[in-house]
Protein backbone atom coordinates (compact mmCIF):
# COMPACT_ATOMS: atom_id res chain seq x y z
CA UNK A 1 0.00 0.00 0.00
CA UNK A 2 1.29 3.49 -1.02
CA UNK A 3 1.26 6.43 1.95
CA UNK A 4 0.04 9.44 1.05
CA UNK A 5 0.06 10.99 4.03
CA UNK A 6 -2.14 12.55 7.36
CA UNK A 7 -5.56 14.10 6.68
CA UNK A 8 -7.46 15.53 9.52
CA UNK A 9 -10.71 15.59 7.47
CA UNK A 10 -12.69 14.23 10.13
CA UNK A 11 -12.90 14.29 13.89
CA UNK A 12 -9.83 11.75 14.14
CA UNK A 13 -7.08 12.08 11.58
CA UNK A 14 -5.88 9.51 9.77
CA UNK A 15 -3.48 7.65 7.76
CA UNK A 16 -4.26 7.62 3.93
CA UNK A 17 -3.45 4.55 1.94
CA UNK A 18 -3.68 3.52 -1.89
CA UNK A 19 -3.91 0.05 -3.39
CA UNK A 20 -4.47 -0.19 -7.38
CA UNK A 21 -7.08 -2.53 -6.16
CA UNK A 22 -9.16 -1.27 -3.09
CA UNK A 23 -8.67 2.44 -3.81
CA UNK A 24 -7.94 4.66 -0.65
CA UNK A 25 -7.99 3.15 2.69
CA UNK A 26 -7.16 4.78 5.90
CA UNK A 27 -6.03 3.45 9.32
CA UNK A 28 -6.93 5.66 12.08
CA UNK A 29 -4.52 7.80 14.47
CA UNK A 30 -6.51 8.35 17.42
CA UNK A 31 -4.88 8.70 20.67
CA UNK A 32 -4.06 4.47 21.79
CA UNK A 33 -3.99 3.23 17.98
CA UNK A 34 -1.33 1.01 17.17
CA UNK A 35 0.56 1.03 14.16
CA UNK A 36 2.44 -1.60 12.99
CA UNK A 37 4.30 -1.29 9.75
CA UNK A 38 7.34 -2.82 7.42
CA UNK A 39 8.72 0.16 5.23
CA UNK A 40 9.85 -1.19 1.12
CA UNK A 41 12.92 0.13 0.09
CA UNK A 42 12.12 3.73 -2.37
CA UNK A 43 10.36 6.88 -2.60
CA UNK A 44 7.38 6.67 -4.92
CA UNK A 45 5.16 8.96 -7.53
CA UNK A 46 1.68 9.86 -5.35
CA UNK A 47 0.20 10.76 -8.88
CA UNK A 48 -1.55 13.96 -9.76
CA UNK A 49 -4.86 16.03 -8.80
CA UNK A 50 -6.81 17.54 -11.06
CA UNK A 51 -9.06 20.14 -9.75
CA UNK A 52 -13.23 20.42 -10.55
CA UNK A 53 -14.65 23.36 -8.04
CA UNK A 54 -14.16 24.59 -4.84
CA UNK A 55 -15.79 20.95 -3.29
CA UNK A 56 -14.42 18.40 -6.04
CA UNK A 57 -11.35 16.82 -7.10
CA UNK A 58 -9.95 13.75 -8.28
CA UNK A 59 -6.90 11.45 -8.10
CA UNK A 60 -5.13 10.74 -10.46
CA UNK A 61 -2.59 7.49 -10.21
CA UNK A 62 0.63 7.30 -11.14
CA UNK A 63 0.20 5.52 -14.36
CA UNK A 64 3.50 3.96 -13.98
CA UNK A 65 4.32 3.22 -10.62
CA UNK A 66 7.20 5.81 -11.34
CA UNK A 67 9.59 6.59 -8.66
CA UNK A 68 9.53 10.17 -6.83
CA UNK A 69 11.63 12.71 -8.54
CA UNK A 70 10.40 16.05 -7.74
CA UNK A 71 8.86 16.08 -3.81
CA UNK A 72 6.58 13.06 -4.19
CA UNK A 73 6.06 12.72 -8.22
CA UNK A 74 7.55 11.74 -11.12
CA UNK A 75 8.05 14.16 -13.33
CA UNK A 76 5.22 13.90 -15.60
CA UNK A 77 2.75 13.50 -12.60
CA UNK A 78 4.70 17.28 -11.24
CA UNK A 79 3.18 18.65 -14.66
CA UNK A 80 0.09 17.37 -14.94
CA UNK A 81 -0.99 18.70 -11.42
CA UNK A 82 -3.28 21.24 -11.13
CA UNK A 83 -2.40 22.04 -7.42
CA UNK A 84 1.36 23.11 -8.41
CA UNK A 85 -0.43 26.31 -10.50
CA UNK A 86 -2.25 27.88 -7.43
CA UNK A 87 1.18 29.20 -6.20
CA UNK A 88 1.08 31.91 -9.06
CA UNK A 89 -2.35 32.78 -9.57
CA UNK A 90 -2.26 35.67 -7.98
CA UNK A 91 0.69 36.75 -10.33
CA UNK A 92 -0.93 36.31 -13.27
CA UNK A 93 -0.27 32.86 -14.27
CA UNK A 94 -3.02 31.00 -16.48
CA UNK A 95 -4.83 27.75 -14.75
CA UNK A 96 -7.87 25.82 -15.52
CA UNK A 97 -11.38 26.83 -15.10
CA UNK A 98 -12.19 24.00 -12.21
CA UNK A 99 -8.84 25.49 -10.59
CA UNK A 100 -10.08 28.91 -11.35
CA UNK A 101 -13.12 28.28 -9.52
CA UNK A 102 -11.24 26.91 -6.35
CA UNK A 103 -9.18 29.89 -5.96
CA UNK A 104 -11.91 32.04 -6.84
CA UNK A 105 -14.15 31.06 -3.23
CA UNK A 106 -13.08 32.80 0.33
CA UNK A 107 -10.27 31.99 1.96
CA UNK A 108 -8.38 32.70 5.29
CA UNK A 109 -4.83 34.60 5.92
CA UNK A 110 -3.62 33.11 9.55
CA UNK A 111 -0.58 33.09 11.33
CA UNK A 112 0.87 30.20 12.95
CA UNK A 113 3.26 29.48 15.53
CA UNK A 114 5.10 26.12 15.99
CA UNK A 115 6.57 24.25 19.23
CA UNK A 116 10.02 26.08 18.89
CA UNK A 117 8.50 29.57 18.25
CA UNK A 118 8.48 29.46 14.42
CA UNK A 119 5.88 31.52 13.00
CA UNK A 120 4.84 31.44 9.29
CA UNK A 121 1.77 33.23 7.69
CA UNK A 122 -0.47 31.08 5.08
CA UNK A 123 -3.88 30.75 3.77
CA UNK A 124 -6.59 28.07 4.22
CA UNK A 125 -9.88 28.05 1.62
CA UNK A 126 -12.88 28.24 3.69
CA UNK A 127 -13.85 24.63 3.48
CA UNK A 128 -10.91 23.91 5.08
CA UNK A 129 -10.54 26.94 7.67
CA UNK A 130 -9.65 24.51 10.29
CA UNK A 131 -8.07 21.56 8.78
CA UNK A 132 -5.44 23.38 7.30
CA UNK A 133 -4.01 24.35 10.39
CA UNK A 134 -4.24 20.67 12.19
CA UNK A 135 -2.67 19.62 9.23
CA UNK A 136 0.15 22.25 9.75
CA UNK A 137 0.52 20.75 13.28
CA UNK A 138 0.24 24.53 14.60
CA UNK A 139 0.42 24.98 18.12
CA UNK A 140 -1.17 28.33 18.29
CA UNK A 141 -2.86 30.33 15.35
CA UNK A 142 -4.54 33.52 15.00
CA UNK A 143 -7.00 34.55 11.45
CA UNK A 144 -6.04 37.56 11.17
CA UNK A 145 -8.35 38.18 7.46
CA UNK A 146 -10.94 36.97 6.03
CA UNK A 147 -10.18 37.28 1.70
CA UNK A 148 -12.75 37.95 -1.10
CA UNK A 149 -10.79 35.16 -3.00
CA UNK A 150 -7.55 33.08 -3.05
CA UNK A 151 -6.11 35.66 -5.47
CA UNK A 152 -6.31 38.69 -2.71
CA UNK A 153 -5.24 36.32 0.18
CA UNK A 154 -2.23 35.35 -1.81
CA UNK A 155 -1.61 38.85 -2.56
CA UNK A 156 -1.95 39.71 1.20
CA UNK A 157 0.55 36.73 1.95
CA UNK A 158 3.33 37.70 0.17
CA UNK A 159 2.71 41.26 1.64
CA UNK A 160 3.11 40.11 4.92
CA UNK A 161 6.29 37.80 4.18
CA UNK A 162 7.86 41.19 2.15
CA UNK A 163 6.92 43.69 4.92
CA UNK A 164 7.07 41.98 8.47
CA UNK A 165 9.49 38.77 7.13
CA UNK A 166 7.08 35.93 8.15
CA UNK A 167 7.92 32.67 6.23
CA UNK A 168 5.24 30.64 4.39
CA UNK A 169 6.84 27.42 5.62
CA UNK A 170 8.59 25.67 8.55
CA UNK A 171 9.98 22.64 8.31
CA UNK A 172 9.10 19.62 9.27
CA UNK A 173 12.45 18.70 10.88
CA UNK A 174 12.27 22.25 12.81
CA UNK A 175 8.47 21.01 13.84
CA UNK A 176 10.06 17.91 15.22
CA UNK A 177 13.08 19.10 16.91
CA UNK A 178 10.54 21.44 18.78
CA UNK A 179 8.16 18.97 19.97
CA UNK A 180 10.81 16.93 21.98
CA UNK A 181 11.83 19.82 23.79
CA UNK A 182 8.64 22.38 23.16
CA UNK A 183 8.63 25.97 25.11
CA UNK A 184 5.51 26.78 27.04
CA UNK A 185 2.44 27.10 26.07
CA UNK A 186 2.08 30.73 27.77
CA UNK A 187 5.13 31.61 25.97
CA UNK A 188 3.89 30.56 22.20
CA UNK A 189 0.38 32.49 22.80
CA UNK A 190 2.22 34.93 23.67
CA UNK A 191 4.80 34.65 20.23
CA UNK A 192 1.73 34.09 17.80
CA UNK A 193 -0.45 37.01 19.60
CA UNK A 194 2.44 39.49 18.80
CA UNK A 195 3.48 38.43 15.18
CA UNK A 196 -0.88 38.31 14.79
CA UNK A 197 -0.89 41.42 16.20
CA UNK A 198 1.81 43.30 13.52
CA UNK A 199 -0.16 41.33 10.84
CA UNK A 200 -3.42 43.04 11.46
CA UNK A 201 -1.58 46.50 12.19
CA UNK A 202 -0.03 45.89 8.75
CA UNK A 203 -3.39 44.86 6.36
CA UNK A 204 -5.51 47.47 7.95
CA UNK A 205 -3.10 50.39 6.78
CA UNK A 206 -2.84 48.92 3.03
CA UNK A 207 -4.90 50.84 0.47
CA UNK A 208 -6.43 47.59 -0.99
CA UNK A 209 -9.99 46.00 -1.22
CA UNK A 210 -11.23 42.59 -1.03
CA UNK A 211 -10.13 41.73 2.57
CA UNK A 212 -11.33 42.65 6.24
CA UNK A 213 -9.45 42.62 9.15
CA UNK A 214 -10.19 39.65 11.63
CA UNK A 215 -9.72 38.70 15.60
CA UNK A 216 -10.16 34.77 15.73
CA UNK A 217 -8.10 32.19 17.57
CA UNK A 218 -8.11 28.60 15.62
CA UNK A 219 -9.10 25.48 18.06
CA UNK A 220 -5.98 23.30 18.63
CA UNK A 221 -7.19 19.92 18.49
CA UNK A 222 -7.58 18.05 21.86
CA UNK A 223 -5.44 14.90 20.33
CA UNK A 224 -2.60 17.43 19.71
CA UNK A 225 -2.53 18.48 23.66
CA UNK A 226 -0.10 16.01 24.96
CA UNK A 227 2.17 16.45 22.47
CA UNK A 228 1.79 20.26 22.67
CA UNK A 229 2.50 20.81 26.60
CA UNK A 230 5.80 21.37 27.55
CA UNK A 231 5.04 19.39 31.18
CA UNK A 232 4.64 16.35 29.88
CA UNK A 233 7.34 14.35 30.55
CA UNK A 234 10.59 13.50 28.88
CA UNK A 235 10.83 12.97 25.35
CA UNK A 236 13.45 11.50 22.84
CA UNK A 237 13.56 11.46 18.74
CA UNK A 238 11.89 8.39 17.39
CA UNK A 239 15.10 6.46 17.34
CA UNK A 240 14.93 4.78 13.46
CA UNK A 241 13.60 6.54 10.17
CA UNK A 242 10.78 5.47 8.00
CA UNK A 243 12.82 4.94 5.15
CA UNK A 244 13.34 0.66 5.75
CA UNK A 245 11.99 -2.02 8.18
CA UNK A 246 9.58 -2.57 10.38
CA UNK A 247 8.43 -0.20 12.66
CA UNK A 248 5.72 -0.98 15.70
CA UNK A 249 4.27 1.85 17.25
CA UNK A 250 1.02 2.98 19.99
CA UNK A 251 -0.25 6.49 19.27
CA UNK A 252 -0.27 8.82 22.68
CA UNK A 253 -0.71 12.00 21.04
CA UNK A 254 -1.07 13.69 17.91
CA UNK A 255 0.27 17.56 16.25
CA UNK A 256 0.05 17.47 12.42
CA UNK A 257 1.49 14.56 11.28
CA UNK A 258 4.31 14.22 14.34
CA UNK A 259 2.79 11.59 17.05
CA UNK A 260 3.99 11.40 20.24
CA UNK A 261 4.17 7.66 20.61
CA UNK A 262 4.92 4.62 23.05
CA UNK A 263 6.90 1.49 21.41
CA UNK A 264 5.55 -2.18 22.17
CA UNK A 265 8.45 -4.81 22.47
CA UNK A 266 7.00 -7.82 20.84
CA UNK A 267 4.86 -8.74 23.97
CA UNK A 268 2.81 -6.08 23.60
CA UNK A 269 4.66 -3.99 26.48
CA UNK A 270 5.75 -0.49 25.84
CA UNK A 271 9.82 0.11 26.30
CA UNK A 272 10.41 2.87 28.86
CA UNK A 273 9.69 6.35 27.31
CA UNK A 274 7.87 8.61 24.99
CA UNK A 275 9.00 9.38 21.22
CA UNK A 276 8.62 11.99 19.19
CA UNK A 277 7.79 10.79 15.49
CA UNK A 278 7.33 12.32 12.29
CA UNK A 279 4.49 10.15 10.20
CA UNK A 280 4.68 12.55 7.76
CA UNK A 281 7.72 10.70 6.50
CA UNK A 282 5.57 8.01 5.56
CA UNK A 283 4.31 9.90 2.79
CA UNK A 284 5.24 8.41 -0.54
CA UNK A 285 6.39 5.24 1.06
CA UNK A 286 5.27 1.47 0.13
CA UNK A 287 4.18 -0.24 3.29
CA UNK A 288 2.72 -3.35 4.90
CA UNK A 289 0.99 -3.86 8.05
CA UNK A 290 1.42 -6.86 10.43
CA UNK A 291 3.17 -7.42 13.89
CA UNK A 292 6.14 -5.47 13.41
CA UNK A 293 7.89 -3.75 16.32
CA UNK A 294 10.96 -1.23 16.34
CA UNK A 295 14.23 -2.31 17.06
CA UNK A 296 16.19 0.60 18.63
CA UNK A 297 19.74 0.66 18.08
CA UNK A 298 22.24 -0.54 20.72
CA UNK A 299 24.03 2.98 21.21
CA UNK A 300 20.93 4.70 21.84
CA UNK A 301 20.09 2.17 25.07
CA UNK A 302 21.68 4.52 27.53
CA UNK A 303 19.53 7.67 26.09
CA UNK A 304 15.79 5.24 27.49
Amino acid sequence: MLVHGVAWDSAVPALWLWAPQAEFSEVALAQGASLGLRVAPGLWCLGHTKVHGPGERTHVPCPGGSPAERGKQCGACFARDDSRLMHDFHRGGSVPSGLRAYLMQPHWLYVATFANGATKVGTASAPRKWNRLAEQGAVHASYVAHAEDGRIVRVLEDLVTRDLGLVQQVRSAAKVTGLVEPRTGVELAAVNCQHAGRVRELLGGLAMTGYSVVEEEWERPALADTLCNARTGLRHPYPVTFDGGGHGLRVRSLSGAIALVGLPDASGNEVEGSFVADLGALKGRKVEFGPHTTEIPALQDSLF
